[in-house]
């Protein structure tokens, strides 16, 4: 009795620490990321400087959904374009996933989104069923443009109609936010 009274914050701290790094810590996490990303994304801008922003140098991207259909970037050519890379194993993509969900709903007839997994598809499946999200998911079959290429994730990109990238946001954000929906509704005609 006496060791554990001696020791409860050691004790405590690394079951926090066992519980942060483990896979039931994941819920935990994604919603400490949440609250943070939350607060930036309406603190601070996300949008680039009209005069620092990055033109596509090529449409020429090639994905696969979920059924096995093909699409190709070129597609959207003139249209306002939100992509999303994200993964099911990564706390801030689980913790951005509901504001990107609400933001898909309010726009989905207006702008184009491409929610890049890189992950294995049968999890992605079982993650967009539980979770009940009902955006296009893709997989990448070529490279995406070198503009447009990350090592981070979730990494989220805005694309206006001439295809210079509006936005570059690696983390976590809420996508639902008024800043946002602004900056859409002043992408489009």
């Amino acid at each position: 009795m006496n060791f554990i009274k001696k020791y409860i914050s050691n004790i405590i701290f690394f079951a926090f620490i066992i519980f942060l790094f483990t896979p039931y810590g994941l819920p935990v996490r994604a919603t400490l990321i949440k609250g943070v990303s939350f607060i930036t994304t309406r603190v601070f801008s996300m949008e680039i400087d009209k005069n620092k922003r990055e033109k596509l140098s090529s449409y020429d991207w090639q994905l696969i959904d979920l059924k096995g259909d093909r699409v190709n970037l070129n597609e959207f050519k003139d249209k306002v374009i939100v992509v999303n890379y994200w993964a099911t194993w990564c706390p801030p993509c689980i913790a951005e996933m509901p504001s990107l969900q609400d933001l898909y709903d309010d726009y989905k007839s207006k702008v184009v989104f491409l929610f890049v997994a890189n992950d294995e598809k049968e999890k992605v499946e079982k993650f967009v069923l539980d979770k009940s999200h009902t955006f296009p998911v893709y997989f990448q079959i070529s490279q995406a443009p070198p503009q447009m290429q990350s090592n981070s994730l979730p990494t989220t990109y805005i694309i206006n109609r001439s295809g210079e990238i509006v936005v570059k946001k690696t983390g976590a954000a809420d996508w639902d936010s008024k800043k946002v929906k602004d900056l859409l509704d002043e992408l489009l005609p």
